[in-house]
This record gives structure tokens, C-alpha cells and sequence, in this order.
């Protein structure tokens, strides 16, 4: 059953991409990430214009962020005004990010750059998820895993402008939190991600946040940056397929139902590792369609309309 995208102007079969919806929401809850980054590349490979895939996808992760900081909001498990910070660093990055995205495609480069974009992301990423993932693998065997060492002062605590955020329990600068947000809002605008695959171990590791409001604090900022930015692209390049959107947000909710059971029947440790295979093998599919010589030398579909 072939069903016409008026933005992407392509037809494609309606169950291919509630199916795509649904393995994003599955592989979701299976992992507890987002999606963004995987759905964006999904949909190159089904024939989306990049700049399409991009700004539609964000919209997958603003529909995934909405539940989550919801549920994070009845744990208590939110700092809203780090949150805040972090926004105001994100729409600052997004407005930045749509910018350069907008001249991109005048020049003729976005689909390249995407694609270079995914490559570069995914592959360091998922060699770092992988590598962290063996190790933990590797101490749980030995019953042996080192304990959390003690919150330590470094060069972020002697910056000026500093604020108190209770439910973090720190006082620190706002500089460090505005340009993890500014980096998170470019990365949504180019690529249509959430950024929570940076954010969280920046926050972690970078800002020093308690693992247990992290989640939600970072969802809370995502939903918003996210937000922003798809509407900033339906208003300045019109890349935003509405019924793509739609199909894909329904099969997510479906697979996310899934995959939250499939999740509680495997070991942290595996899942990690499933996911950085994952995130690699798309990256090396990515990577090889920009290397190999496509099938088609030529293609008479028109640009993205502006």
C-alpha cells in the first residue's frame, strides 16, 4: 500500500515506515535512547531526502521526549533550572545550527554534510559505547567493578557566574551547562538528533549531576530544543512531511511498548553492546554509500522546495 509524501515527493509503501516507526520505538525502549540518530539514517535508506529525514525526524524524538520527561517529573527526578540553562544554550545552538543548515543547502552540500555528519557521530560514538561496554562486560564476570569514586573539584568550579542548583546538589558555573546546550542545539538542527548520547555522559562526567536526575533533566531540555527546531525548519525551508511524522510517531509508540518488555528480560551489560553494534553498522552503511559508486550516475527528483 503506496502512500505519497507531498515534502519528500516520493511514494512509499505505509507499512515500511510504520515498520521503521515501530523498530525505532522498539530498539527505544529496548535501550532507553531517543532514537533520533537512528531514525534520520532509516530514512536515507528508503530513499527520504536528507534534509527531510532530518527535520521530520525531530519530531519522532520530541513525541519520545514528552512521555519520558513526564514520568520524570512524577519521580522527582528533574532539575529544572538546570534545565533551563541548558535550553537557553540549546535554542541559542539550534538557531545557530538551522543557520548554517539553511546555507548548506543553497550551496548545494546538505545532503553531503548530513551524511558526514552521521559517519563522523556514530562511529566515534559507537566505538566508545562498544570499548565501555566490554569493560563493563569484562568486570561483572570478575565480580570486581570498581566503586564510584567521590565527586572531585576541577577547573568548571573555578569559573565565575556561579549558581546553586539544589536538585543537583552542585554549585558551579551556568558556562559550562550554556555550552553543552549550544552544542546539543547544533547537533538537533544538522542531524535532527536529540543529543542525548552526548549530553548525559557531558553531564555525568563534565558538569558532575547525580546519575538519578540526569535523564530526566536532559529529556526536559530535549523536548524543547527539539521542538524548536522542527519548527524552525517547517518555517524556513518547508522540510517538515507532516504524514511522515505521523506514520513514524504511531509505529513508535507501538515498539516502544515492545521493547520496554524485551529490555527487562536482558542484561544491561548485552544491551549496550547490541546498541554500539548497531549505531556501528549503521555509521559503516553510511559511510560505504558515500564511498561506493551508486547503481544510478543520474536522478531527475527535484530539490527540496523552499
Amino acid at each position: 500500500m503506496q502512500i505519497y509524501l507531498p515534502i519528500a515527493e516520493i511514494s512509499v509503501n505505509i507499512f515500511l515506515l510504520l515498520g521503521l516507526g515501530g523498530l525505532v520505538g522498539l530498539l527505544s525502549g529496548l535501550f532507553g535512547v531517543g532514537g533520533g540518530f537512528l531514525i534520520t539514517p532509516l530514512l536515507f535508506f528508503i530513499g527520504i531526502p536528507p534534509a527531510v529525514a532530518v527535520a521530520t525526524g525531530a519530531n519522532q524524538v520530541v513525541a519520545s521526549s514528552v512521555s519520558g520527561v513526564l514520568a520524570q517529573f512524577k519521580r522527582k527526578a528533574v532539575d529544572v533550572p538546570m534545565g533551563l540553562v541548558l535550553m537557553i544554550g540549546g535554542l541559542t545552538g539550534s538557531g545557530m545550527g538551522i543557520y548554517l543548515f539553511n546555507l548548506l543547502t543553497r550551496l548545494g552540500q546538505i545532503d553531503l554534510a548530513v551524511q558526514l555528519s552521521y559517519v563522523v557521530f556514530l562511529g566515534s560514538i559507537g566505538a566508545l559505547m562498544l570499548q565501555e561496554s566490554i569493560r563493563a562486560l569484562r568486570r561483572t564476570r570478575r565480580a570486581d567493578a570498581p566503586r564510584t569514586k567521590a565527586r572531585s573539584h576541577n577547573w568548571i568550579h573555578r569559573l565565575p557566574f556561579k549558581v546553586k542548583f539544589r536538585a543537583s546538589g552542585l554549585y558551579i558555573s551556568v558556562i559550562p551547562p550554556v555550552l553543552v546546550g549550544m552544542a546539543v542545539g547544533v547537533l538537533a538542527a544538522i542531524m535532527g538528533v536529540g543529543g542525548g548520547f552526548i549530553m548525559v555522559p557531558a553531564m555525568i562526567y563534565l558538569l558532575g549531576m547525580p546519575t538519578k536526575v540526569v535523564i530526566g533533566t536532559s529529556l526536559f531540555q530535549i523536548l524543547f530544543v527539539s521542538a524548536f527546531t522542527t519548527l524552525m525548519h517547517a518555517i524556513t525551508n518547508q522540510s517538515v512531511d507532516v504524514m511522515l511524522a505521523l506514520l513514524l510517531i504511531v509505529g513508535g509508540v507501538v515498539g516502544a511498548q515492545i521493547g520496554s518488555q524485551l529490555g527487562a528480560k536482558l542484561k544491561a551489560e548485552q544491551l549496550r553492546i547490541l546498541l554500539a553494534l548497531l549505531v556501528l553498522a549503521v555509521a559503516v552503511k553510511l559511510g560505504l554509500d558515500l564511498l561506493l559508486m551508486p547503481g544510478e550516475l543520474y536522478s531527475l527528483t527535484t530539490g527540496v522546495p523552499r
